[in-house]
């Protein structure tokens, strides 16, 4: 199944050029925008409080997702990427393995939390990020349960940071708004 539906995204590359120059752009910039505007909405947020609520539930996601389960996954797990199997030039350069998209799981760690402060703003950024491991299996550098591992990954380190730091309705960690 993950090869059929891998071949049916990456079928479409080459066909048109503004179709693979989107797919470049997507799968290889645009989650530095996403990120840059991470920043500028936690720039945005209400009170230092939330601003550093946000700030550290951020950090903390993405450490957990990336730095530690997508890490020790691919310690164990070596999957290699769909270029190297099926023999084809990517129309990104990538290296390492596959399993799971480090891409995703920051991605979509960073659209959980948002969510959990802002429902609109997260939306979007879950939208985006969808967006980015789409094209990622375009270009030919992921298969798509390759994005769909970092989904969990994300969901999971996610899960865990709000374990650790619990948000209130407004945002702020109840701990903090007690010590007024």
């Amino acid at each position: 199944m993950d090869l059929l539906i891998f071949q049916f995204i990456h079928s479409f590359t080459g066909k048109l050029k503004i179709l693979d120059l989107s797919g470049i752009f997507f799968a290889e910039y645009l989650s530095y925008f996403l990120l840059l505007a991470a920043i500028i909405f936690l720039w945005r947020e209400g009170s230092i409080k939330r601003k550093l609520n946000l700030f550290f539930t951020l950090i903390l996601a993405v450490i957990i997702s990336w730095g530690v389960f997508v890490d020790i996954i691919r310690f164990f797990y070596n999957r290699p990427r769909p270029f190297l199997i099926l023999g084809f030039t990517p129309l990104i350069n990538e290296s390492s393995f596959a399993f799971p998209s480090r891409h995703a799981a920051v991605l979509f760690v960073v659209a959980f939390v948002i969510f959990s402060f802002n429902k609109k703003f997260g939306y979007w950024f879950f939208g985006f990020s969808f967006l980015v491991g789409l094209a990622r299996i375009f270009v030919g550098v992921h298969w798509p349960s390759d994005i769909v591992g970092g989904f969990v990954v994300a969901l999971l380190a996610f899960l865990i940071v709000r374990k650790l730091i619990p948000i209130s309705r407004d945002g702020v960690i109840p701990s903090i708004e007690a010590g007024k």
